[in-house]
Parts: C-alpha cells; sequence; structure tokens
C-alpha cells in the first residue's frame, strides 16, 4: 500500500511536468482571445420585450455586426447589456441598434450607449498583470519566510501549475479571456497556495517530530493526514462552482470555467508535485532539526 502511494504520487507528478510543457506549447502557439475589458469595445444597454430571450437576439445581433456579441441580463426584465467590437461610425453598413433588433420586437429601446477605448483597454490589462505581480511577489515573500525554500519551492511549483492549466484551456478553447478571468486566476492563486500550504505544514510538523524518518514515506503520511480535509474542501467548492457556472449566465461563465478547473488542478497539484518537488530536490529532516546555540561569543 505505501509502494502504491509513492508510486502514484510521482507517476501523477510526471504527468504534471508533461501536462505543463504542452500546456505552455498551446499558450505559445494559439494566444488569449482577449476580451472586450483589454482591446475595448461597445458596451450598449437595451430595454427590450420580457419575453424575447438571448437565443433569439443572438443570431440577429451576430449577422448585423458580423462578430459574437455578448448578451448579458440586466438589473430587471427585459433589460440587457450588449457587448461587441466598435464598427467605424464611417462604415457604410454601420448598423443602427434599435433597427437590428425591431424585427424581433417592437418595443426596442436603447437606454445608453458607452465606448471603451484601446487606451482604457491597455490601462486595464496592465493593471490587471500588475495585480497578478504583485500577488505573486507577496505569496514569494510568504513561502520564503515560512517554509525552507525546498518545501517552498513544491507550493510554488503547484502555483504555476494551475494558472498555466487555465490559461492553456482559455488558448486552446478561444473562450473570451476578460476582467473576471482574470479576477478567477487571482482567485485560484489564494486557492491553491492554501491547500499547498495545509500539505506542507503537515510535511514540517512530521519533519521535526520524526528526525530520523524516511522522507518519502513522511510525505506519504502528510497527504493521508490531509486528504479527506482536501477532498472535502474540494468537493464543497465544486459544488458551489457548478451552481455559479449553471445560473450565474453568460457574464460568469468564464469565472466560473476558470475556476472549476483551477481547483481541480489546484487539488492535484499540491498532492503530487507539492510533495514529490521537495523530496527530489533532497529535502530532509535535518532541514528542520533544531539548531544548537552556543553559550560562548
Amino acid at each position: 500500500m505505501k509502494k502504491h502511494a509513492t508510486r502514484l504520487r510521482y507517476m501523477t507528478s510526471v504527468i504534471s511536468v508533461v501536462a505543463m510543457i504542452a500546456s505552455i506549447t498551446v499558450i505559445a502557439m494559439n494566444g488569449l482571445n482577449w476580451g472586450l475589458d483589454f482591446t475595448g469595445g461597445v458596451v450598449s444597454e437595451v430595454q427590450i420585450d420580457k419575453n424575447v430571450t438571448p437565443d433569439q437576439m443572438h443570431p440577429v445581433l451576430n449577422k448585423a455586426y458580423h462578430q459574437k456579441v455578448e448578451v448579458i441580463s440586466a438589473s430587471e426584465p427585459g433589460r440587457w447589456v450588449l457587448r461587441y467590437s466598435d464598427v467605424p461610425a464611417n462604415a457604410k453598413d454601420h448598423p443602427d441598434l434599435k433597427q437590428v433588433l425591431t424585427p424581433i420586437s417592437k418595443e426596442v429601446d436603447v437606454l445608453n450607449t458607452s465606448i471603451v477605448g484601446p487606451q482604457v483597454g491597455a490601462e486595464l490589462a496592465n493593471q490587471g498583470g500588475l495585480a497578478l505581480l504583485i500577488s505573486v511577489l507577496c505569496i514569494l515573500g510568504y513561502l520564503s519566510f515560512r517554509f525552507e525554500w525546498r518545501l517552498a519551492s513544491g507550493a510554488l511549483f503547484a502555483l504555476a501549475h494551475d494558472v498555466v492549466f487555465v490559461l492553456a484551456f482559455f488558448a486552446f478553447s478561444q473562450m473570451e479571456f476578460n476582467l473576471t478571468v482574470l479576477a478567477a486566476i487571482l482567485a485560484i492563486l489564494g486557492y491553491s497556495l492554501n491547500d499547498s500550504i495545509i500539505i506542507a505544514d503537515r510535511i514540517r510538523e512530521l519533519l521535526v517530530a520524526k528526525p530520523k524518518g524516511n522522507i518519502t514515506q513522511l510525505n506519504n503520511d502528510a497527504v493521508g493526514a490531509t486528504f479527506s480535509r482536501t477532498m472535502v474542501t474540494s468537493g464543497t467548492t465544486l459544488m458551489t462552482i457548478v451552481a455559479l457556472w449553471i445560473m450565474g449566465g453568460d457574464a460568469l461563465r468564464g469565472f466560473s470555467i476558470a475556476m472549476f478547473i483551477g481547483v481541480l488542478t489546484g487539488t492535484w497539484s499540491s498532492i503530487s508535485v507539492g510533495t514529490s518537488l521537495p523530496e527530489y530536490l533532497g529535502l530532509k529532516p535535518e532541514h528542520y532539526k533544531p539548531k544548537i546555540i552556543s553559550d560562548h561569543p
């Protein structure tokens, strides 16, 4: 049983490394499909007949604007927010939103329209990247303070593993990458870090309690001691995310999918690479052995 647990950890770690290399390749080849939050575009709010559904609006809007128009439910029935890339005002076939929607409803009122320019989108992208960088630096500082570097490296690699997997999915599927997805990535960092720290803390306790113990067995014991907690936490979180995915509509679909992938990979990575990498780097009980302070100056 013990050999089986060790072999399973090593096998999943190899799978993770191979999948991570493949994910980085996909991101480099496909790139991300940046949303209007980053590229700029038009956001319009309309009031329409309450019986009209997004399925009726999508074909008409997509055909008129020659692109996929995002339809998001607003605060009350019959009110919708439409998001699409800007169409030049001097274009010959520049569509009027009210005229486009008239064939499916006689009750159409365009409440407001705002344009997000490329400069604003670039600023949002810079601020989002800065938020991601600051959070990673804070995590690095915390891990270096709390754990020995070999143990900290496992948690850090698990974080990178989870974020790369989410980015690879969006690069492969070409789903829109917007601010809600970026918010999901920041949430995934926190979730994955918490999961990795729980196991790393247990490993550290065992290293101190059993200074002559075998590191492989200590890692297995740490995973076993935290496994039920990890499964319960991940399971209940996934249930909440699935409910958000089903009930949240188009506006929260990207967020929900990113969180779903992040929680799954976060659970996987904290158990596999989060424990195997420190072992590979030579983590031993001696690294947490209390140092004797001499009484002589």
